[in-house]
């Protein structure tokens, strides 16, 4: 066998690639009043507002890496995570992972989304022409390092009550109906940028995708919350403006995910690829 990626459903891979990919799913918590949804396996509710989230627990982590490994037959397990600036289920793996003498190796990804997905996925492609445990590893991390989220909201209000960004921010955001360009930078949500009119942030987004991009191999990934036609219109010209684009993917944020950017976001990964194999 190979080595067997596993990942968490703040990731946003469809289902069909990651079947196809043997990628291993970790469902991330959903949380109303006494309910708790499991992403990917429970219904959730269409509103999201009053939702909150949690992250994976270490005995489901245990649990995910034990039926991994089985699968492997011992050839390893590679887990790719949220960043642990967003979550406390990188922290998890890190303890679950300590059951399986080595085995098991986890990557902070210090993003989410197609943030997390991409390397994700180049590390289940790696895995399965046969690479080694350490070398698929290696392979998670760059492809990590070269990606980069960016993300436009309508408006601050679900990030502050999910405390994933500072009231301060949050407050300078909203000041003036300015429209905040944010980003993800050392695993944190950040201001980037704010202006005037959704119309020019997105076109600010637009420009720094491109920027990130370059004229290198590149994978691109466009999040949306109930905003299908806005992420396709923002996927077109991206494709126009970026010379090598490989690979290109228009999904929904998670419902993890969108409970904290709400309704109108749109996020945008550029991942830059490895250039000495086909793989991407």
């Amino acid at each position: 066998m190979s080595v067997v990626v596993v990942t968490d459903s703040s990731a946003c891979i469809p289902p069909e690639t990651s079947e196809a990919c043997g990628l291993q799913i970790v469902p991330l918590h959903i949380l109303r009043d006494d309910c708790d949804f499991l992403e990917g396996i429970d219904a959730v509710p269409e509103d999201l507002s009053g939702l909150t989230t949690a992250g994976a627990s270490p005995a489901e982590l245990t649990e995910a890496y034990g039926r991994a490994l089985d699968l492997s037959q011992g050839d390893g397990v590679l887990a790719v995570h949220i960043s642990r600036q967003l979550s406390s289920t990188w922290d998890a793996g890190r303890q679950a992972a300590e059951e399986f003498g080595g085995k098991v190796r986890i990557v902070d990804s210090a993003s989410t989304g197609m943030g997390l997905g991409f390397p994700a996925l180049e590390a289940a492609r790696f895995a399965a022409t046969g690479s080694p445990l350490d070398l698929v590893y290696e392979r998670a991390v760059d492809v990590a390092e070269r990606g980069r989220a960016f993300i436009f909201v309508d408006k601050l209000d679900q990030l502050r009550r999910g405390g994933r960004i500072s009231t301060a921010a949050a407050l300078l955001g909203t000041a003036l109906a300015m429209k905040p360009l944010l980003h993800l930078v050392d695993g944190k949500l950040v201001l980037k940028e704010k202006t005037r009119t959704s119309t020019k942030a997105l076109a600010r987004l637009v420009d720094a995708a491109v920027e990130r991009a370059g004229r290198s191999r590149v994978a691109i990934a466009v999040h949306h919350m109930k905003a299908r036609e806005r992420a396709e219109s923002i996927a077109t010209q991206l494709s126009e403006r970026i010379p090598n684009v490989v690979e290109t993917v228009v999904t929904d944020f998670s419902a993890v995910l969108g409970v904290h950017v709400g309704v109108g976001a749109i996020g945008v990964v550029v991942c830059p690829l490895p250039e000495e194999d086909g793989a991407s």
